[in-house]
């Protein structure tokens, strides 16, 4: 019974309020970022916007996330899962890229970027009342990901970023860090190679940010498209195909991209300061 229901609400939370009009479906506006609370400071723009809110929520979220399963009374299942969490930060995303004595510093990190990211992808599939879309007045129900906008990856990914080389830099000195970026090489091949492994270093930060951007936007736009259908194509036979294929999708988002992408992002975080404490060359 409960499955038979769950295309229901995804058909009627998923698609803002244009698209109950004929013909009349844009899910890019979806993604669009629009000033709630307009807050100027000279030429920086720190106006609340709907990622903004969605970060909040989630970071207060992963707060009380944490302290329910290790702080208040743990016992039981919640006991379980706090442990199961934390066992999963340590071996497979801290001891798997970090060297053992930067372990007790940088572990704390790693673990809040991965529960961080699990919690906001996870939120932008629960359907909340936080949308551009009103009605009468009233805002209506929608699903989003602040993952899905590159300035919110991008931000994680430059934390990461100069983190990275700021320890490598701590570790080993500024000399022998750099020094270690250029590979065993002839002389005559360094104003090549140079280049290239400076423009590596650069390319872990695109890597980082776009991965997650990429498969949180598609997933909701692919659920929105979709949904979408029936109404841009005025037809409602074709729920019987379009409505199971966002259901089919959104459970795949559920399920599995929101932790693998959590999991990906912490893990390589890891291996990319570990690699700056103990350059290869």
């Amino acid at each position: 019974m409960r499955r038979a229901l769950l295309p229901a609400p995804l058909l009627a939370l998923a698609l803002p309020a244009d698209a109950l009009a004929k013909g009349v479906f844009h899910p890019e506006t979806e993604f669009e970022q629009h000033p709630w609370v307009p807050i100027h400071l000279g030429p920086l723009d720190l106006s609340i916007t709907k990622a903004v809110t969605y970060l909040l929520l989630g970071t207060a979220l992963t707060i009380l996330l944490g302290l329910v399963l290790m702080r208040w009374k743990p016992s039981g299942r919640r006991q379980a899962l706090g442990e199961l969490i934390y066992e999963v930060a340590q071996t497979q995303v801290a001891e798997q890229g970090l060297p053992r004595k930067a372990i007790g510093r940088w572990f704390p990190y790693v673990s809040t970027l991965m529960l961080f990211i699990f919690v906001i992808n996870l939120i932008g599939f629960i359907p909340l009342p936080i949308s551009d879309e009103k009605w009468h007045g009233i805002p209506t129900l929608g699903i989003y990901a602040a993952t899905s906008s590159l300035s919110v990856t991008l931000a994680l990914a430059l934390l990461t970023f100069f983190f990275t080389h700021i320890e490598g830099v701590r570790w080993n000195g500024p000399v022998r860090y750099f020094k270690s970026w250029i590979p065993e090489v002839p002389k005559a091949m360094l104003p090549l190679i140079v280049p290239l492994e400076i423009l590596g270093q650069f390319m872990r930060l695109i890597s980082l940010s776009v991965r997650l951007f990429a498969n949180m936007l598609a997933g909701h736009m692919l659920i929105l498209t979709f949904i979408g259908l029936i109404f841009v194509l005025e037809n409602w036979v074709l729920a019987i195909v379009s409505v199971p294929a966002a259901t089919a999708f959104y459970l795949f988002e559920v399920v599995i991209v929101v932790g693998i992408q959590a999991f990906i992002f912490a893990a390589l975080s890891a291996i990319y300061i570990g690699s700056a404490i103990e350059p290869e060359h």
